[in-house]
């Protein structure tokens, strides 16, 4: 088993797991803060109780959204995926490291089998591993500090998660920082989608052609979750709607 996770195989196994782990983690997310915007259709943007109840009836889907996040089984699920997510980019980035030094210098992006290496995301891999990481740090300071690190410190988080997200949008620089993330991650898993099931066997060319083309149907939709949640968020921060 041991020679199995050091092999060429095995290795690209770890990214085809921890790679399903930040798909379902984007996936949830991106269903969670879209809460938000079908909030200001529905006039319930900014709605929160007084009370610091889960799930309270006068809260915004959104805030119900969050809620549900904070719940036991959730709270434990989110950083599995959270971790898995960490070490898809940190061991991409280190075995994309490992290929340049084995070719002896820089070269494209080094991935098997057939329809491999054929689109600009497939040869920087690395650059928007690394763009996706550094991103993935200025968020968190934004909200998983204002939220789930104060719960962990016994600290009061903040209840308003409305307001938490209209203060953070509401820089138009902030948002753009945040829209570049949202490319970089949609450059990344458009590839990596697909790449993911061609590492445990599904590499023939007629399923490679509808995995690609899902990839990008699947990429799109949750990175046009993000970019709208941001958007809808800097507009309502800024008085464009009410």
């Amino acid at each position: 088993m041991a020679n199995f996770f050091q092999s060429s195989i095995g290795k690209k196994f770890i990214q085809a797991v921890s790679g399903a782990f930040l798909i379902i983690f984007l996936t949830l997310h991106s269903a969670i803060n879209f809460f938000s915007v079908i909030d200001s259709f529905t006039g319930k943007f900014g709605a929160v109780a007084a009370d610091d109840k889960l799930f309270s009836a006068g809260d915004g889907l959104f805030k119900l959204g969050c809620d549900f996040m904070s719940t036991p089984v959730i709270t434990v699920i989110v950083p599995v995926l959270a971790l898995g997510l960490f070490i898809h980019i940190c061991y991409g980035i280190y075995l994309t490291i490992c290929n340049i030094k084995a070719r002896g210098g820089w070269n494209r992006y080094e991935v098997a089998g057939k329809g491999a290496a054929d689109s600009w995301s497939a040869k920087n891999m690395l650059v928007l591993g690394i763009v996706i990481l550094g991103i993935i740090f200025f968020h968190l300071t934004h909200f998983w500090a204002e939220m789930q690190l104060q719960d962990f410190a016994g600290a009061e988080a903040q209840n308003d998660v409305y307001l938490l997200l209209t203060a953070t949008f509401s820089k138009w620089w902030v948002l753009l920082i945040y829209i570049i993330w949202f490319v970089a991650v949609f450059l990344h898993l458009s590839h990596g989608f697909w790449s993911m099931f061609q590492t445990v066997g599904w590499n023939n060319q007629t399923w490679l052609k509808r995995l690609k083309v899902i990839g990008i149907v699947v990429a799109a939709i949750i990175c046009l979750s993000f970019t709208v949640t941001a958007v809808n968020a800097f507009l309502q921060g800024n008085g464009f709607l009410s």
